[in-house]
């Protein structure tokens, strides 16, 4: 029986290991640089003077839901000042594209080309989707961006229409609604017959698929509250990336180094089993930020190095604990249980405050600081599990498989305990 279980450990020791190799490329063949470390492109947009601070911060939710669109991964969207907008977008292949996708107003409407009468907007539109016309060889018409209208614009568009029809006969120019997009016509055609279910679509001019998703990208994440100049464009290298990478891996190698002397010199056997769960704790979050696909930045990165210090000190405190139940008479298998319950509140009150921290960061935040802040809140979360479950799993184990059997394996004297 003892035997079964020392040999658990082992093998859950050696699974650790063999999986810490194993991950190394796969994290670096799916890692996700941010611009800090692997360039992209930077633009600062600006708003006429005046512009109230909620047209701004609705400028703001509009753009991250067109960089979404786009899929870029953690871009940065931040307020400066009170009239100007960065957008820091890592890793862009088509930096022009993505500049004419976010700053473009998107102001959409359609207009009855007899009298000029606006008779939808963007904001009667449910949904818009690019596709491709394959009955046609027309390049112009290959392209197109199908729309649907909510019911009240459904409702608009059959009444116009309809009324376009009743007045004007098959073939007469006054019997179309011209699809207006930031005050430049995209398209003027005829009606045929009138439109009751809601749906129309806009082609021509659309070179390739992408311009029409692009378009679509812009109609759904809606217009902009106000006209934004690009004022300025930069395509940020990557010249700093190598070096930040390697200087934060050196530090912390150089941390977990010293990390580990320390837990093994103070804690002696348990040290070793501390530093098992924390590279299993560093498997398990690395793991986590490829599964979310996490960007990683230096905010990242900082976040990852200080839930490794929260990681350690809840493996301090439940050491801690052991030893004092040891200094005061009982046996390691009891003081061992014993030390575990008694850190568990401390370890989860400390623990339950930092993410209350963390979610008002990612609610709060944008771009890198949600970054750190997620990294960080997940950090937590697997701190508590390596350090409640499985260092105990492992210190249980070994106690009652007869590797720990005397308070020596603490770090304690047997003068300063009774056994």
């Amino acid at each position: 029986m003892q035997r079964g279980r020392v040999a658990v450990v082992v093998a859950v020791v050696l699974a650790i290991v063999v999986a810490a190799f194993a991950l190394v490329p796969v994290y670096r063949s799916h890692a996700n640089l941010g611009l800090d470390l692997q360039g992209g492109v930077l633009i600062r947009l600006e708003a006429p003077e005046g512009t109230s601070n909620e047209d701004m911060m609705g400028a703001i939710s509009i753009i991250n839901n067109r960089i979404n669109g786009l899929g870029v991964a953690e871009p940065d969207v931040r307020l400066e000042g009170e009239n100007r907008i960065a957008v820091e977008l890592p890793g862009v292949e088509d930096p022009e594209e993505a500049v004419r996708t976010i700053g473009t107003t998107a102001k959409m409407q359609f207009v009855r080309v007899d009298n000029g009468e606006v008779v939808v907007d963007g904001s009667h539109l449910k949904d818009a989707q690019a596709a491709t016309n394959d009955q046609t060889t027309d390049a112009n018409k290959m392209f197109a961006v199908n729309i649907a209208f909510d019911d009240e614009g459904a409702k608009a568009f059959a009444e116009a229409t309809q009324d376009l029809c009743d007045k004007y006969s098959q073939g007469d120019q006054n019997r179309a609604i011209a699809i207006v997009l930031d005050d430049q016509v995209i398209s003027a055609p005829t009606i045929q017959e009138p439109i009751t279910d809601g749906q129309a679509s806009i082609s021509g001019g659309f070179a390739t698929r992408e311009e029409a998703s692009n378009l679509a990208i812009q109609l759904n994440s809606g217009a902009l509250p106000v006209d934004l100049e690009i004022v300025e464009q930069n395509t940020v290298g990557a010249q700093l990336g190598p070096d930040a990478i390697a200087q934060s891996l050196q530090a912390a190698i150089i941390g977990c180094v010293l990390l580990a002397l320390f837990l093994f010199c103070i804690y002696r056997g348990p040290g070793v089993v501390a530093i098992i769960s924390l590279v299993l704790y560093a498997i398990l979050l690395a793991g986590a930020l490829i599964l979310i696909r996490s960007t990683i930045t230096l905010q990242v990165i900082a976040a990852f190095l200080l839930s490794i210090g929260m990681a350690v000190d809840a493996n301090v405190l439940i050491y801690e604990r052991i030893r004092e139940e040891l200094r005061a008479g009982k046996t390691v298998r009891v003081a061992t249980d014993s030390g575990f319950k008694k850190a568990f509140v401390t370890i989860l009150d400390s623990n339950v405050t930092t993410l209350i921290a963390t979610f008002v960061l990612m609610l709060l935040g944008t771009g890198s600081i949600r970054g750190f802040a997620v990294t960080l809140a997940i950090g937590i979360i697997l701190s508590l599990f390596t350090a409640i479950s499985f260092t105990r799993f492992i210190l249980r184990n070994l106690v009652q498989g007869g590797v720990i059997k005397t308070p020596r394996f603490y770090g304690i004297k047997r003068k300063e305990g009774q056994q």
